[in-house]
């Protein structure tokens, strides 16, 4: 993949927040956005990263997503909200919610808001990273239409559901799981279709539910460890979507006029970790616990033991003075956007 330039962080979140004002976000809300996508690139979670603005600018000229939602509670208990995100950009509505979990988590000890209407939500280990670093256990979840193979199926029946799951870790860095339940996430398969890069046997099918390695014809990720990860998704659905009354593979397969309309729920959960166990007895627990599984013999073929994160905040550290890597094809896809928006692109760093 070629990789031209760099740019440094803060100058790819000013010019995103620039290009989402110009489609009428507010400056907190085109923040969120920038904030979210600049993270994953920092992280090295290249496919959720400003590549993702054409999708973004997509749904917008399509009225998919609302630059000025009416975001508001629906229904509401001491514990748990839910919350209608009017179709708001993910980061946006996400934020909210992320504000709910930890105002409910520091009153009662948990906090759980669930969301419906919202679109692509970005990386969920962005916001259960942020829940995480002030002291709660986070678990975040999402899921769309049908985009995966459902085990036994020739054909998509399920959505990728990604979920997160963030613990507060030693120092300032938690402990962080962000993963799919796709073999391959639908981005990645969209990075591998847009440098024409083989895919690995078993990651894709195409149009006919046939496996393939062609990522031209690979439009279906296969779930990860065939029913476990198909059930899993079923499950994540049935949480963040028929519990909000707005069912994601029902819809998909009825006879409505949106039928596949781009739409996902999303749900965000927090527990005050130190409400119930001593912080120092906790922290100790954590390093004894990694400690143990660093202290395993290694996979010469891996190399190295790593906690659920670590290569995330490394290369983050590393990203934040090298500079983000940003493929000639992507920088073409946002120049065009920068254009018509009349946003002048970000330099290079030298």
């Amino acid at each position: 993949m070629s990789q031209s330039k760099k740019y440094s962080a803060q100058s790819l979140e000013n010019f995103t927040e620039s290009i989402f004002k110009t489609f009428g976000f507010s400056q907190d809300h085109a923040k969120s956005v920038a904030q979210t996508l600049v993270m994953s690139n920092l992280r090295g979670v290249d496919t959720h990263g400003v590549n993702r603005i054409p999708l973004y600018v997509n749904f917008l000229k399509k009225g998919v997503m609302n630059p000025t939602p009416n975001i508001h509670v629906l229904k509401e208990s001491p514990v748990v909200t839910v919350l209608e995100a009017d179709r708001a950009s993910g980061p946006v509505v996400m934020k909210v919610a992320e504000e709910m979990v930890f105002e409910k988590a520091k009153s009662y000890g948990m906090g759980l808001v669930m969301i419906r209407q919202t679109t692509h939500t970005g990386a969920l280990g962005y916001y259960t990273n942020q829940l995480a670093k002030r002291g709660l256990i986070s678990i975040a979840m999402t899921a769309s239409k049908p985009l995966m193979n459902y085990f036994g199926a020739k054909g998509a029946g399920v959505s990728t559901a990604p979920i997160s799951i963030a613990a507060p870790g030693v120092g300032e860095d938690p402990i962080v799981l962000d993963m799919s339940t796709g073999a391959i996430s639908y981005g990645m398969l969209l990075q591998h279709k847009k440098n024409q890069q083989p895919l690995a046997l078993g990651l894709a099918q195409d149009d006919f539910g046939n496996l393939t390695t062609d990522p031209n014809k690979a439009t279906i990720p296969m779930s990860l460890g065939g029913p476990k990860g198909s059930g899993l998704s079923l499950m994540i659905e049935l949480l963040v979507g028929v519990t909000v009354s707005n069912p994601q593979i029902a819809q998909y397969f009825s006879n409505s006029p949106n039928a596949k309309r781009h739409s996902q729920n999303a749900w965000l959960l927090g527990i005050d970790t130190f409400r119930f166990c001593d912080p120092k007895t906790f922290q100790d627990d954590v390093i004894a616990t990694i400690q143990g599984l660093k202290s395993l013999p290694v996979d010469a073929d891996i190399g190295e033991i790593l906690a659920p994160g670590e290569r995330g905040n490394r290369e983050r550290d590393l990203r934040l003075v090298s500079g983000i890597p940003l493929p000639d094809l992507v920088l073409q896809e946002l120049a065009e956007i920068a254009t018509q928006c009349n946003v002048p692109m970000p330099n290079p760093m030298v």
